[in-house]
């Protein structure tokens, strides 16, 4: 197994490479001063080039060759670890290196510009930077493509959620489109009949607040040895192994948007922290794709924390910490609020009825772009028009449209779809888990996510990318990624109960 380890010690290095260069990445994103920009972009750079380097060399070619030879004398683990090592030199050599460093370039400046664009609500700022970014993307869709077999998108998805396709896409998000208009209608009517739900008064001092997050997060299982709460824009999970960083944004007029962008974040840095110790440093211990990523986010932020159950530990949490009392800091009304389906223009802010309308309309934008369809000049009025088809709304500005996701300036082509993927995959976790451990809801009601963490911890983290998405979500849930779930989900919470589809 010489070619083997040799292989492994490779991949280490490029692991260590990649830890430091997600270092780098969090840091622009929440203490960089604007003035080093440039220099970061040139670190990142320099880091991704190094990396390409090692991954497209002569010498890991022959090394995968040889280790071929050896696969019989590999365990489980070790073959899906090689079978990652040959999708990730695939994919790499598939792109020349000069077109890594101009792409890492380009989303460096890109991104500071969206900054900038987005406090002032300036498309034609982000423009030129975005066109670049764009150009660049459908370079690497097209090299990528090439030499998958594939269309340069589902080269790009690829990237993302390792054998994700448009094909496989389309049919869950058309019955998406089939059934949530009328869900989300009936959904409004319903609560037409009832007294809304009262706001929560503040102000919210921030100290409390992240004091409430900090709280939340270790009882969710957050390894504060390991990792790190920061402030952000735009609320994300990063940093590397063994040091998982997420952060927050925070508004002192409502406690629910950063307390939920917290356990949000806490989902993803779970997986992180749960990963595969033994594998910690090679790819098949990395997290299978980002349409997993976001189920964890979204079991922990929509399945659990906004549930009744949940809603009885925290509202006397957030009474007690702000000092508050009456009738708008009972558990039911705190139930009421998180579940209150309402459209709106920030994705990030949505109620998880809502929430898939975002998605199909960026993944119908990027398509497009990657296609050469859109052209970025026309972004802004395709995106308002799909806000007002989907969502009834007419957006008054790009800070509300399409300024508000870092996703296309910070290169990333390709992820959109994985948000509603991973809320689909959430449902069907989140049952099969229920199932599995009684005592699960009624935990949550004491603010115990032992049975929850435990059981993902389990099915879910631990098996790193041992399993593809599907594979892993039949052996969790006894049925590969499917809507039906979700749409059952969505009926008990908020319609009152589970559909009889056999009539009409």
């Amino acid at each position: 197994m010489r070619s083997y380890r040799a292989l492994e010690s490779r991949f280490a290095r490029l692991h260590a490479l990649g830890d430091a260069a997600g270092i780098l990445g969090w840091d622009a994103q929440t203490l960089m001063p604007d003035g080093a920009a440039e220099g970061r972009a040139d670190q990142l750079a320099v880091l991704k080039g190094l990396a390409h380097d090692i991954l497209t060399g002569p010498e890991t070619a022959d090394l995968l060759a040889a280790a071929a030879d050896e696969a019989a004398g590999l365990d489980a683990w070790q073959r899906a670890n090689l079978a990652e090592m040959r999708r990730a030199h695939l994919h790499a050599t598939a792109v020349p290196r000069d077109l890594v460093e101009a792409n890492s370039r380009a989303v460096s400046r890109c991104e500071m510009t969206w900054r900038q664009a987005r406090r002032d609500a300036d498309f034609a700022r982000l423009a030129p930077d975005l066109t670049e970014v764009l150009r660049l993307q459908r370079e690497v869709g097209r090299a990528k493509g090439e030499r998958l077999g594939l269309s340069p998108y589902d080269a790009l998805l690829d990237g993302y959620d390792p054998g994700m396709r448009r094909a496989r896409i389309d049919p869950l998000f058309a019955e998406l489109r089939d059934f949530l208009p009328g869900y989300v209608a009936e959904a409004r009517e319903r609560q037409a009949t009832e007294p809304p739900p009262l706001p929560l008064d503040g102000p919210f001092p921030v100290e409390l607040q992240r004091q409430v997050g900090l709280a939340l997060m270790s009882a969710a299982g957050f390894d504060f040895g390991r990792g790190r709460l920061d402030v952000s824009l735009h609320p994300f999970c990063g940093g590397a192994t063994d040091d998982v960083r997420i952060t927050t944004r925070y508004d002192e007029a409502d406690v629910t948007r950063a307390l939920l962008g917290v356990l949000h974040e806490t989902g993803h840095a779970l997986y992180e922290q749960g990963r595969p110790a033994a594998w910690a440093r090679q790819p098949v211990g990395e997290a299978r794709g980002m349409s997993l990523h976001e189920s964890q986010s979204l079991i922990v932020e929509m399945q659990a924390c906004r549930s009744r159950a949940f809603a009885a530990h925290l509202a006397p949490l957030l009474a007690r910490t702000f000092g508050r009392q009456g009738p708008a800091w009972t558990a039911e009304n705190l139930y009421r609020l998180h579940t209150r389906v309402e459209p709106g223009f920030i994705r990030v802010d949505a109620d998880e009825m809502t929430y898939p309308a975002h998605i199909l309309l960026r993944y119908g934008l990027e398509t497009a772009m990657i296609a050469g369809d859109l052209a970025v000049a026309d972004l802004p009025g395709a995106f308002n028009d799909g806000m007002r088809d989907l969502l009834g709304l007419a957006v008054p500005d790009d800070r509300l449209g399409c300024l508000q996701d870092i996703h296309w300036p910070g290169g990333s082509w390709g992820y959109f779809p994985t948000y509603t993927l991973g809320a689909l995959a959430a449902a069907q976790l989140f049952r099969a888990a229920r199932e599995a451990e009684p005592d699960l809801v009624p935990a949550l009601a004491r603010g115990d996510f032992g049975p929850l963490t435990g059981w993902l911890r389990a099915n879910v983290h631990a098996k790193g990318s041992l399993l593809d998405t599907d594979a892993l979500l039949q052996e969790a849930t006894g049925a590969p990624l499917g809507a039906a779930a979700f749409r059952l989900h969505l009926e008990e919470r908020y319609l009152g109960g589970v559909r009889d589809r056999t009539r009409g």
